[in-house]
């Protein structure tokens, strides 16, 4: 008679091929995981470039607003954007302490479009071909302006009120204490 057959040390190499298989897929998943903080590290960085520009060019546009004050016929053209400079050196700025570059730098009359790489790469891992990504991330920052000029009446009064969403502004020149911030006058934020 023969001896029965053991089973016995038959589930081992099965154990250790789903451990194997479940430390892999966990690998995978942290390469994964790197992948989506890097990509949102670049879209942070991304968000802070493209409104550090689009600030700095509403707190230039209320400084050109101040120094127009006297002068009414000047202000729709400021609210306009128009005379703004460029700011991309400031979105540069801003890219560099968020671990990035910009790659492009678009500025218009009320916004700025920014695109930027960061210098962090995925790093090692097991899925192969992402070690030295970099990722990219686009954001476009828009300056909006809060307030509307009278239209009309402008040589009826030499000082016309300045209507700002809910507020009117009696405007006093010669206080600069009591004119609108820059906040008053322009909203700036990120657009889709």
């Amino acid at each position: 008679m023969t001896p029965p057959l053991r089973d016995a040390g038959q589930a081992f190499p099965i154990y250790i091929t789903v451990v194997a298989g479940l430390l892999f897929l966990a690998l995978a998943y942290l390469a994964v995981g790197q992948a989506a903080v890097n990509r949102g590290g670049a879209q942070t960085a991304a968000d802070a470039a493209a409104l550090a520009a689009a600030q700095d060019a509403r707190d230039q546009l209320a400084g050109m607003w101040v120094a127009a004050v006297r002068d009414p016929t000047k202000w729709q053209a400021i609210f306009d954007g128009a005379g703004a400079g460029d700011f991309c050196w400031r979105a540069d700025q801003l890219a560099v302490q968020n671990y990035a570059e910009v790659r492009s730098c678009n500025p218009d009359l009320l916004a700025y479009s920014v695109e930027v790489r960061t210098d962090k790469r995925v790093g090692d891992s097991v899925v192969p071909g992402i070690e030295g990504v970099q990722s990219t991330a686009r954001a476009r920052a828009v300056i909006e302006p809060l307030c509307k000029p009278p239209a009309e009446g402008l040589a009826d009064h030499p000082l016309p009120q300045l209507s700002c969403r809910d507020k009117v502004w009696d405007l006093e020149p010669d206080d600069p204490s009591a004119l609108p911030t820059p906040s008053d006058l322009f909203d700036v934020h990120l657009a889709d």
